[in-house]
């Protein structure tokens, strides 16, 4: 479940909207109200439930090979999205839609690599939304390795602290780290 050319999507548990207006979110330091959208590259970041917390870690051209073999695995591809244990069945179950957006109504946001991308209008999709499906099966599809861990707190000091591509999405939503002793 990717964009097409000319598109970005929106992922949502939402099967109903029919227009994005722009908002400001809940825990923005920005206060600039925006509708969010992400590209073919960033898609993958939004295979999950929108509360579930996730640590993504990928191979880029400034990655050196000891973090790739640490961080990856060897064997694993390009590209790691860790989840815990406890969110497992809700990634199952989960409906997920994807709405298709007109990416020339939106400018990407974030360096070096675009983040995302917002639009400070609202926008209509451009068609209805589209069921997402098997997230298990779309990670397995895109040869991108999920890692299930009883909580992400050391998975992701190992990935900030690496040469690797990485993006956290709420993290606050995860397991508190195991109490040392």
């Amino acid at each position: 479940m990717r964009p097409r050319d000319g598109e970005v999507l929106h992922f949502s548990e939402d099967p109903t909207i029919t227009t994005f207006v722009p908002h400001v979110a809940a825990t923005a330091a920005d206060p600039t109200a925006r509708v969010w959208a992400v590209d073919a590259e960033r898609a993958p970041s939004y295979w999950f439930p929108r509360q579930c917390p996730r640590a993504m870690a990928w191979v880029t051209d400034g990655t050196s090979a000891s973090d790739a073999e640490r961080i990856l695995g060897l064997g694993s591809g390009r590209r790691v999205h860790a989840v815990e244990y406890r969110w497992l069945d809700r990634i199952r179950e989960v409906r997920l839609f994807a709405y298709r957006l007109p990416a020339d109504r939106f400018e990407p946001i974030g360096t070096p690599e675009p983040a995302a991308h917002i639009s400070r209008h609202t926008v209509r999709p451009l068609g209805p939304p589209e069921p997402v499906g098997d997230l298990l099966a779309l990670h397995e599809a895109a040869g991108i390795q999920l890692r299930v861990l009883p909580h992400l707190h050391d998975f992701w000091a190992a990935v900030i602290t690496s040469t690797l591509g990485f993006s956290g999405i709420r993290l606050r939503n995860a397991a508190p780290p195991p109490r040392a002793g």
